[in-house]
């Protein structure tokens, strides 16, 4: 919950649009300002003070308490123009907070923070557990000093600026249970997987013990502990609900037909009789694969009685990140905010040289960039879905919507199912062509690459020749380039002869580019000459108009007869 408090009318008001803008995740703290600061910093995650920076930190500094638990607060000045990070920069989320905050109120985010202000991504903001000596490593980042990086386990990192020989300074990425070097960082990724069995009424304190001594006498961090594992007959077992709970970790359930199918070194008939399955601890752990690193064993009980819980753990491998991202039409204000995060998530970049460029200034200190030229799309996909499978976090960019005639296709082709795909969607240039000449694309409508490059002409001519019998919008990409000038006359020649010479016919070239040009006239005035690779081409279907210089496709037929009877 973010908690916000204003003094004075005008911050009031901005007060309210915030709280309108995000009602689930406000509370407005009224009253003495004094006394709702101190109720809101006790009570929220994050605070927004519309109140003066000096006024802000003289009534926080009293309640500060550790930077690991304390609030994020942000303060916003009396005209709404600035929003500042005051505490809790990374811990506790202030710095996004107050770019969230500056987009609601058309506002400035004012980020000090050393790591943010020159783009690297902070240690303590990489969503993973971290130990050690944070400040002094991350100071060598930014003074250029070399660090080393040590991935004992492979997991993917955002790009960080570190040395290929090392350093005096180290970022080491392990799940073993090491104390930090004086100049050393420890990150903790979420490797480990706790495979759990339990008797009927087995006690939460057992559970834990069990799971945190396995852990500890095979050298292995807690903190790496991704989940809890068992089989669907336990989800409801109290002990092993509360282990999970007390962990931090979910708790995955399988069935035991599909437990039964893991191949386990220790298989018991117990477990078989109990719940339809010979094994449950190792069975849960192994079911998703991986590294057996604990056998199974039991629980040790002061009494000697029998055990009521087993254990075992296992070591998943780290599983590489492929985003591929669309980057739009060419206009920066047109490339989304998740294409811009997962830009600067990625560690390698790989794209068309020309791409690259558009939004290289974006990229975090320690980016690798791996880019080529025209004609080289499989040579991109192959090498972006290696990289993802080294256990890298990777961008695989397009122009549009990387899914529409760019990169998407041939990289899922190359990809299998051990690596994550996260697709980012963008706006494709038929969209933004249509943007810009109105509203042709109002009923059903196709698009249609004239390029025979990969397509026979057969198949093309086919699909042009379908679109013209069903009446359908037809946006053409790839229309003509200088080798390749006659299949635009024949696409229209086969629209022709079901579509009238007045047919309205959209042209736009760089379609939001600083040299965008555009113009409408008919299927029989176009002329082919006049286009190329650049270039969208919009035919309209029979009830396409040109209203006011703008073509317009009505949403249906029964519509459009309304309207005209309207007029």
């Amino acid at each position: 919950m973010i908690g916000l408090i204003s003094a004075t009318a005008a911050g009031a008001a901005a007060r309210d649009r915030l709280a309108a803008a995000w009602p689930e995740r406000t509370r407005v703290y009224d009253g003495g300002v004094a006394d709702a600061v101190r109720r809101a910093f006790a009570e929220c995650e994050q605070l927004v003070c519309f109140l003066a920076t000096g006024a802000t930190v003289r009534l926080v500094a009293p309640l500060l308490g550790d930077k690991t638990t304390d609030p994020g607060v942000v303060c916003v000045d009396e005209g709404g123009r600035f929003a500042v990070p005051v505490l809790g920069g990374h811990g506790g989320g202030a710095n996004e907070l107050a770019a969230e905050v500056a987009e609601v109120l058309g506002a400035v985010p004012v980020v000090t923070t050393a790591t943010d202000a020159v783009g690297l991504a902070g240690l303590d903001t990489l969503g993973l557990p971290v130990e050690g000596a944070v400040a002094a490593v991350s100071r060598a980042l930014l003074d250029g000093e070399p660090v080393g990086l040590e991935a004992e386990v492979a997991w993917p990192l955002p790009p960080l600026p570190v040395a290929e020989a090392g350093g005096a300074y180290t970022i080491r990425v392990t799940d073993r249970a090491i104390t930090a070097g004086e100049r050393e960082v420890l990150l903790r990724p979420p490797t480990l997987v706790a495979g759990v069995g339990a008797s009927k009424g087995a006690p939460v304190d057992e559970v834990l013990a069990l799971v945190e001594t396995a852990l500890a006498e095979a050298g292995l961090s807690v903190r790496s502990l991704a989940e809890l594992a068992t089989v669907d007959a336990k989800a409801g077992e109290p002990g092993i609900v509360e282990a999970a709970e007390r962990l931090g970790v979910p708790l995955v359930t399988y069935p035991a037909e599909e437990l039964a199918a893991v191949e386990v070194p220790n298989p018991s008939d117990a477990p078989l009789t109990a719940v339809g399955t010979p094994s449950v601890a190792e069975a849960a752990a192994l079911a998703r694969g991986g590294e057996l690193l604990v056998p199974k064993r039991k629980s040790e009980r002061a009494d000697g009685s029998p055990a009521m819980a087993t254990c075992a753990v296992v070591r998943r491998p780290g599983r590489g990140r492929l985003a591929v991202v669309g980057l739009g039409p060419g206009a920066r204000d047109l490339l989304t905010p998740r294409a811009k995060a997962e830009l600067r998530r990625a560690s390698v970049l790989v794209g068309l040289d020309q791409y690259v460029d558009q939004i290289r200034d974006l990229l975090r200190p320690g980016t690798r960039v791996l880019e080529s030229g025209l004609g080289a799309e499989e040579e991109r996909a192959r090498t972006a879905v290696a990289e993802a499978r080294r256990g890298q976090a990777v961008a695989l960019i397009g122009s549009g919507d990387a899914g529409v005639y760019a990169m998407a296709s041939p990289a899922l082709a190359e990809a299998s199912d051990d690596i994550d795909v996260i697709g980012v969607p963008g706006v494709t240039a038929a969209l933004a062509a249509g943007a810009i000449l109105g509203a042709p694309l109002g009923h059903d409508h196709v698009s249609i690459s004239l390029s025979d490059l990969h397509t026979p002409w057969e198949v093309i001519e086919r699909r042009v020749r379908a679109a013209a019998e069903a009446d359908l919008v037809v946006t053409f990409y790839n229309p003509r380039s200088r080798g390749r000038d006659w299949q635009l006359p024949k696409a229209l020649a086969i629209l022709a002869e079901h579509r009238e010479p007045a047919t309205p016919v959209g042209v736009v070239r760089n379609a939001s580019r600083s040299d965008e040009a555009a113009r409408v006239t008919t299927l029989g005035d176009l002329d082919p000459a006049t286009v190329d690779m650049m270039t969208v081409v919009t035919v309209g279907n029979t009830a396409t108009r040109n209203i006011a210089g703008r073509m317009v496709t009505p949403r249906g037929y029964r519509w459009q007869t309304t309207q005209e009877e309207a007029r």
